[in-house]
């Protein structure tokens, strides 16, 4: 699965996350190296670097700086889901390793 040049929103997310569907993220994508920029609702500018493994499977890091201009940073497991139309959709189990080191899991969409 390559996910150059495709885009997503968040659909839903857990209560303690900072993306919304106001949020874009950018992906791009060479071999199995995954970046993305990314920005809206509650985060002013964000980042992730990650690795695509053989089904598509995305480990990430990243780090994102919000309204209240705090740096954020967090790990993520992203595991695609191929829809009917297509698009993918893409399931997201992550945890922040700044703050208060919580759990979420949010869902995202390609536009």
């Amino acid at each position: 699965m390559n996910y150059n040049g495709k885009m997503f929103r968040p659909i839903s997310n857990s209560e303690n996350g900072e993306t919304s569907g106001d949020t874009l993220f950018i992906y791009n994508q060479v071999g199995n190296i995954l970046t993305s920029e990314y920005s809206g609702g509650k985060i002013k500018y964000g980042h992730l670097i990650g690795l695509v493994d053989e089904n598509g499977v995305i480990e990430i890091r990243y780090h994102q700086i919000n309204v209240n201009n705090e740096l954020m940073t967090g790990i993520c497991v992203s595991t695609p889901e191929k829809l009917s139309n297509g698009k993918i959709r893409l399931h997201e189990k992550w945890k922040w390793t700044s703050g208060d080191q919580s759990e979420g899991e949010s869902t995202l969409e390609e536009q």
